[in-house]
């Protein structure tokens, strides 16, 4: 498997150390460094993120080229070091390299000093460079502005590159078009809205363009294949020919987004280049988005907290260790999932005394998709539904039951009356509930289609029901049924 990444490579440095004091000649914080690590960023991190298979997915590592602008300087010579192992064919350069530093102190960041650049390419050789994209299975452009997508031999190569191969552009506002043709392309909502605006009145759409349409209206005006406009912990808007979706992520406990949109990119290039389609390589690029958020982004792959194959989550299987917490279990379950492009399905209820007709309504959820979570009342929500003489057995117990089920692969309690809460929590793209419902009149059926999910009604097995057992045993006949 060969990628080969196209665009703009600088050098991100972290000085970090304690903040504890004023300076006396300016209101402004002291930082007492502790600590400074540079690592390539641009597309020298998309790259590295692109070798490391970007968040975990199966199989071997592919082949990784990155084109791009390097200067001949001592910043440059670290980017070259940093990148070893990664075939580089560099471009001329228009002035020292890019380099930006972050003062950080306590997880956040103070200010950010940028020099160097402009970066642009310089005396580009096309043949060199199409020797450079031959044999690539995938090619991902990862544009941060500095001048790679404007010039007129490196688009050329890529408008050319576009007819055989997939590209996956990720644009940069001060970049050029993604030319036409591209596979993906991958701007987040504050680009998406940007180009749509530069686009002028004789664009497919207005700025007041609503954020699922977005993806659609730029798909038409860019002449691509699809469209994923990334809209954060929400997930991505996907547009296609002639469909429009959003695929949700997870939610996570987020410090740090920096660095997700090129997680989000080059998860997309490794996902086609693996074989996979178009909506599932999204899925998975969300998934592995989120695990790099809420392991702490750039900030922790630069100081190692998580190599370039992703954090530890991403690596986890769907195994179910009786000692891992069960709502921790069935989120990790649930990215894994997503990760691999796989559809997610949940289904809820109180699962009292297990039936036949539980094991059929769960049977059926778990042939709609890949992963079956159940959202299972607590012992005191059953109670305000059924009445003080209910549970008949505990949240625990219900809960190890169901999981030693083989259709069920994670189980999340709620304590609420209705399951809406931990529904927005979990964002599965099957919402299934057993009975004679209609989907329109169920309360939860407009926030599961708010992301794109669908609600399945499956019809119970007539007879069965935890009511009536508990109605036949308090009358003395536990045979019926």
């Amino acid at each position: 498997m060969r990628i080969v990444v196209v665009g703009d490579v600088m050098l991100d440095r972290d000085v970090t150390g304690r903040s504890e004091r004023l300076s006396p000649d300016a209101p402004v914080p002291v930082v007492d460094v502790e600590h400074i690590h540079a690592s390539p960023g641009g597309a020298g991190l998309a790259a590295l993120l692109c070798g490391g298979r970007a968040g975990g997915l199966p199989g071997e590592p592919p082949d990784v080229v990155l084109v791009t602008p390097l200067a001949e300087d001592a910043a440059a010579a670290e980017i070259r070091t940093a990148l070893a192992g990664i075939e580089i064919h560099a471009l001329g350069h228009e002035g020292g390299t890019r380099t930006k530093t972050r003062i950080r102190s306590s997880g956040q960041t103070l200010v950010r000093v940028d020099e160097g650049g402009p970066g642009a390419p310089v005396h580009v050789d096309p043949a060199r460079l199409s020797a450079a994209l031959d044999g690539a299975e995938v090619i991902l452009v990862s544009d941060y502005g500095g001048g790679v997508t404007r010039d007129p031999v490196v688009r050329r190569a890529l408008a050319e590159a576009a007819v055989r191969v997939p590209v996956v552009w990720d644009p940069h506002p001060r970049g050029g078009n993604p030319v036409p043709g591209c596979t993906v392309v991958t701007p987040n909502l504050a680009e998406a809205r940007a180009a749509l605006a530069a686009m002028g009145p004789a664009g497919p759409a207005r700025d007041e363009t609503a954020d699922d349409e977005l993806a659609e209206a730029l798909r038409t005006g860019w002449d691509a294949r699809s469209v994923a406009v990334t809209a954060g912990a929400r997930g991505a808007f996907l547009a296609t020919t002639g469909t429009a979706e959003l695929l949700p992520a997870v939610p996570v406990d987020s410090s740090d987004p920096c660095g997700a949109g090129d997680r989000f990119a080059a998860a997309v290039a490794v996902s086609l280049a693996s074989g996979a389609s178009v909506h599932r390589s999204i899925g998975a690029a969300v998934a592995a988005a989120a695990q790099w958020v809420e392991a702490g982004g750039a900030a922790a792959f630069r100081d190692g907290r998580i190599g370039p194959e992703g954090p530890a989550a991403a690596r986890r299987t769907a195994e179910r260790p009786l000692s891992e917490d069960p709502y921790e279990a069935a989120i990790h379950t649930v990215a894994a999932t997503r990760a691999r492009g796989g559809t997610v399905v949940a289904t809820g209820g109180c699962f009292d005394l297990l039936h036949p007709g539980h094991l059929e309504t769960l049977r059926q959820a778990r042939a709609l998709g890949d992963t079956l979570v159940v959202l299972l009342n607590s012992d005191d929500s059953v109670r305000r539904l059924k009445g003080p003489a209910r549970p008949v057995v505990g949240q625990l117990d219900r809960a190890a039951l169901l999981m030693g089920l083989r259709d069920v692969d994670g189980v999340i309690v709620f304590h609420e009356d209705d399951p809406r809460a931990a529904l927005d929590r979990l964002r599965p793209e099957v919402w299934v509930k057993g009975g004679d419902y209609r989907p329109e009149d169920l309360p939860e059926a407009p926030l599961v289609r708010s992301w794109g999910g669908r609600v399945e009604v499956l019809p119970y097995l007539p007879g069965r029901s935890t009511t009536g057992i508990v109605e036949r045993m308090t009358a003395g006949n536990v045979d019926a049924h």
